[in-house]
């Protein structure tokens, strides 16, 4: 689902903190983070040249922003796939390829703590929340198990699930399918499934 670039003079004061983030999304989602100027983000939201800086300081902090709004908007798709199918870790993997999809900048921005403030309490807060549901559908999953079999589960959903969303978003499995959601979707749900199958998640 690419960002859609706001319209001119569309914004009153209320809306000038979104429409200067939605300007940078528009950047990313294009071009890649190393291409956002606030220049170029004033010009894409319809404000003036000092908006960006007047609200976030400056380049970090608009990315800073966007990082923490990524990973509060993870944690919703992973809570919300896990409670609609009663704890069902290859549906939350699902959802994370699905949110890496559909929210490519922010997905881009999030795990390259170098482009923003990563101790900022709202990324903290934000990254905390998505962190602790994973480890809770994990725990789940493994029952009576130490914490470092806790987490080493983690490990190996999320490299799974991260991986297959970074091959797809650079267009590394399948060029006909590169923004296709639904069918990198359908794909990571069959070779999950294939794989359990197969004994590989077993202890």
């Amino acid at each position: 689902m690419a960002a859609q670039a706001p319209s001119k003079g569309r914004y009153h004061h209320g809306d000038l903190r979104r429409a200067v983030l939605d300007g940078a999304l528009v950047t990313i989602e294009a071009d890649g983070p190393a291409a956002l100027s606030l220049r170029d983000v004033a010009r894409r939201a319809g404000v003036s040249h000092a908006a960006p800086a007047h609200h976030f300081g400056d380049k970090a902090g608009v990315l800073t922003a966007i990082a923490a709004e990524g990973y509060t908007l993870l944690a919703v798709a992973l809570r919300d796939a896990l409670v609609d199918s009663g704890d069902d870790l290859m549906q939350g993997g699902i959802a994370y390829i699905r949110f890496a999809l559909e929210h490519r900048a922010h997905f881009e921005v999030m795990f390259r703590p170098e482009l923003y403030r990563p101790d900022d309490q709202a990324v903290t807060e934000a990254r905390q929340e998505a962190a602790e549901i994973l480890f809770g559908a994990v725990r789940g999953i493994l029952g009576e198990a130490s914490e470092e079999e806790v987490w080493g589960g983690v490990i190996a959903v999320w490299s799974f699930t991260h991986g297959f969303a970074t091959l797809t978003l650079n267009s590394n499995l399948d060029p006909e399918h590169d923004d296709d959601a639904e069918t990198a979707v359908r794909v990571a749900g069959a070779a999950v499934m294939r794989l359990a199958a197969a004994g590989a998640f077993r202890q």
